[in-house]
């Protein structure tokens, strides 16, 4: 989230758009990037049946070539240990299943192999059909190789398989991506589009297609479902075909999506994989259900626009989502989640607790806080300012634009610019920061730094800009303008542990404020990766001795962190048992190099050097590597490491993340039900008749100056009424008061959701109690730290 965004509009991996890609008997993508030819609207589409002659041709071979691979006794390990005889390229994983129970064939969706000779296979094919932004899963390097297999599929070489029910995420993801095909299918039939890219979803699926000039509405949704329908009850089997780049530049060249995908992605001479089931063809790295009758309910929920590749340059689609389940009471499950997440929606209680607004014309994507929402947006703020002070983080304000030079070392702007909103300024290009640890970096850099002077613990709220696509704006979710609880810490390599076990302690403690619970997960070293491997290995130590140390459960991803270093990610789950992505620990050691971070090391010569002296040391023979741009121009070159100083090693870190979208988690994780110390309406004061008014309104001011957020209700209403307007604004607390509190200088407290009135308290009880209440800390500054055993006396 800090090195590097979503890749969208303009980013290199749309670049590929503008080639054509024409395979000769369809329409094509020009020059522009845009479709050319004729379309129309059409059931039974005629490229359908040009496609399944060319496939059958095609299946044939591939079956053919199946028929020589040898036969041969294989050991196939089940998870409680047994082992099962079988035989490569014959025996599948569904015949496993049935020799253990039809109940469990029946319900299996996928199995999961850890095979544990080289099978050659796993490197054989190159997937067309991801979107840019997704990385292909590579198989592990070694004997031992993991991969999700069809049921269906013949095993390859002795292994342990696992097999997965739907309640197993990655089976849940291999059904909705069948699914998908279901769906692609079904717009097909009615509408004769040209099916683009349809992956699984966290919950769901969706297929973008092609249609021309005609927009999907609501009313089409019966139409598609109705067909979904028909092809589950069908029973169509899913077939896995492999084919070379020629084959499937002929199997779809009546699609031109298809072509360009096929074109960019599988290189020439290698090897890609499709799956038919009923008429759909389409290009697919699988695995699949054994066949769609898997699929017992089936639904289309919504519909949007969208545009090829992301790119809003390109070519626009239509972007039909769907859900599908297995069995009836799955779907009622779902759609009452869907009913009570209507209902929490963030966007709604925005709206009926006047907390924010968007404005569709003057800054569509960037919030207008109203003055309550403002309040929790700063309550969460002055939580981890407060938490900042304690733990040793200093904060920072750096600008909110650069010139683009900055952006050229840090490699942004070779790889993100359109994502970016740019300036021209004195004919000069200038950006809007979208993150802000390059400001950071030259903080560090401003002067000669000390081994003593680590670990420096840089914090930052700045306002942060991004380019999001409207299409992608949804309320607080995603935003053009939002802020984020960065915080960057420069390191020595021996600090990485203590740092991540303060990082750790620091997450677990203000997640547990909201109930949220959280899951790590540690990524490690991917095939490419910046840096040695010892380095990698004893950041990864360092990283799993602090996951160890926090007490909680964590899981590896081997692979999957990114190539400037290891990461942990944290997942939240809510009050609705969604999981949300929020706070990050990632180690960063390209960064020190590409901004020529470095500090004097412990031992070496103390003495203070100007920086004028130091950078005309660095003028010798050394060649680092560089960076040019299109036109040749060195845009970056590596700088020499000094004698007698090392790189630090950058630790990324965010708890909130963007304040924006944890605000949006908030909002629906409390059904807009705040806790007492971040609610925007905390104390309502309510006279019972106009004698009480003044006193009302002094108790309100005693409180709004002890920092409360207190109001009176002063309007002829009934006491009733009042009462009960205040609890459906969600006031934590109602006071009323008549003569006798006025007497006594005391309030009769009702506390919201609680059906009895608490009772009568004091003015000292009622401050006691909201105190209590208050912003929490993690440590009590009303206290000292005992020095010695001591402690001072007053």
């Amino acid at each position: 989230a800090f090195l590097h965004f979503r890749l969208g509009a303009g980013s290199p991996a749309m670049a590929a758009a503008g080639k054509r890609a024409f395979a000769g008997g369809g329409n094509r993508i020009g020059e522009a990037g845009k479709f050319e030819g004729e379309f129309k609207i059409q059931k039974q589409a005629p490229f359908v049946e040009h496609r399944l002659k060319v496939w059958e041709r095609l299946l044939a071979k591939h079956q053919d070539d199946l028929k020589t691979k040898p036969r041969r006794a294989i050991k196939i390990e089940l998870p409680d240990g047994k082992v099962v005889d079988g035989k490569s390229f014959e025996t599948t994983p569904m015949e496993v299943a049935m020799s253990i129970s039809k109940g469990l064939a029946d319900s299996v969706i996928v199995a999961k192999v850890l095979y544990k000779e080289v099978v050659e296979s796993l490197k054989q094919v190159i997937a067309a059909d991801i979107d840019d932004s997704d990385e292909e899963p590579q198989p592990q390097d070694g004997a031992e190789q993991c991969v999700l297999w069809d049921l269906t599929r013949p095993l390859e070489g002795s292994c342990r398989i696992e097999l997965l029910k739907f309640d197993h995420p990655q089976a849940q993801d291999v059904f909705w991506h069948s699914s998908a095909h279901i769906l692609g299918q079904a717009m097909e039939r009615e509408f004769g589009c040209h099916l683009t890219i349809g992956p699984a979803l966290e919950s769901g699926f969706y297929y973008d297609g092609y249609f021309g000039d005609r927009k999907l509405k609501e009313e089409d949704f019966a139409t598609v479902e109705k067909h979904a329908q028909d092809i589950c009850k069908e029973q169509q089997k899913f077939e896995r075909c492999i084919l070379t780049k020629q084959e499937a530049l002929e199997l779809f060249s009546e699609n031109p999506f298809k072509v360009q995908l096929i074109t960019n992605k599988v290189p020439d001479g290698a090897m890609t994989s499709c799956y038919r089931c009923g008429p759909l063809i389409d290009l697919c790295r699988g695995p699949h259900l054994p066949s769609t009758g898997k699929a017992k309910e089936f639904k289309v929920t919504k519909n949007s626009a969208a545009y090829w590749l992301g790119d809003q340059n390109l070519d626009s689609l239509q972007r039909l989502y769907g859900i599908a389940f297995p069995s009836k009471d799955l779907m009622k499950e779902y759609t009452k989640f869907q009913e009570e997440a209507h209902q929490r929606d963030h966007r709604n209680i925005g709206k009926q607790q006047e907390l924010f607004m968007f404005h569709p014309l003057f800054s569509p994507g960037s919030c207008f806080w109203f003055p309550m929402g403002a309040r929790i947006y700063h309550k969460l703020i002055e939580l981890i300012r407060g938490e900042y002070r304690l733990r040793g983080f200093t904060e920072v304000i750096t600008p909110n634009m650069y010139d683009s030079s900055l952006f050229k070392i840090s490699g942004h702007y070779q790889n993100y610019k359109d994502d970016m909103y740019s300036l021209d300024i004195e004919k000069q290009d200038w950006f809007l920061k979208p993150m802000n640890c390059p400001g950071h970096f030259i903080m560090f850099d401003s002067r000669v730094r000390s081994y003593k002077e680590l670990p420096m613990r840089f914090a930052d709220f700045g306002v942060l800009h991004r380019n999001e696509a409207s299409g992608a704006l949804a309320g607080l979710v995603r935003v053009r303008r939002f802020q984020q609880d960065d915080g960057h810490l420069f390191v020595r390599p021996d600090q990485i542990k203590q740092e991540v076990t303060a990082g750790l302690e620091f997450l677990n403690y203000i997640y547990g404020l909201f109930g949220f619970q959280a899951a790590f997960a540690l990524s490690t070293r991917p095939k490419k990766a910046l840096g040695t491997k010892e380095i990698w290995d004893n950041a990864e130590s360092q990283l799993k001795a602090a996951l160890d140390e926090s007490g909680r459960e964590w899981t590896l991803n081997p692979g999957d962190g990114a190539f400037y270093g290891p990461k942990i990610d944290i997942r939240l789950t809510d009050a609705m048992k969604r999981k949300h992505q929020c706070g990050t620990i990632q180690l960063d050691f390209n960064n020190p190099i590409r901004f020529n971070l470095q500090y004097r090391r412990e031992g070496d010569d103390e003495k203070v050097e100007c920086q004028e002296e130091d950078k005309d040391k660095d003028k010798g023979d050394f060649k680092g590597a560089e960076e040019k741009d299109e036109k040749g121009v060195v845009i970056w070159k590596e700088g020499k490491l000094k004698n007698g100083f090392e790189r630090p090693v950058v630790i990324h870190r965010a708890i909130l993340g963007s304040v924006e979208r944890f605000t949006a988690i908030l909002t629906e994780h409390f059904a807009g039900k705040w806790p007492f110390w971040l609610s925007p309406r905390q104390i309502m004061i309510v006279p019972i008749n106009e004698k009480a008014n003044e006193y009302a309104k002094w108790i309100e001011r005693q409180l709004v100056i002890h920092g409360f957020f207190a109001e009176c209700e002063l309007t002829g209403k009934t006491l009733n009424k009042k009462v009960r307007e205040a609890q459906m604004a969600q006031w934590n607390y109602i006071a009323v008061v008549g003569e006798k509190e006025k007497e006594d200088l005391s309030v009769n407290l009702r506390q919201r959701d609680v059906e009895k009135p608490l009772g009568t308290f004091s003015m000292a009880e009622l401050f006691a109690k909201f105190k209590s209440e208050a912003m929490p800390c993690s440590k009590n500054c009303e206290e000292f730290e005992a020095f010695e055993g001591r402690l001072p006396v007053f």
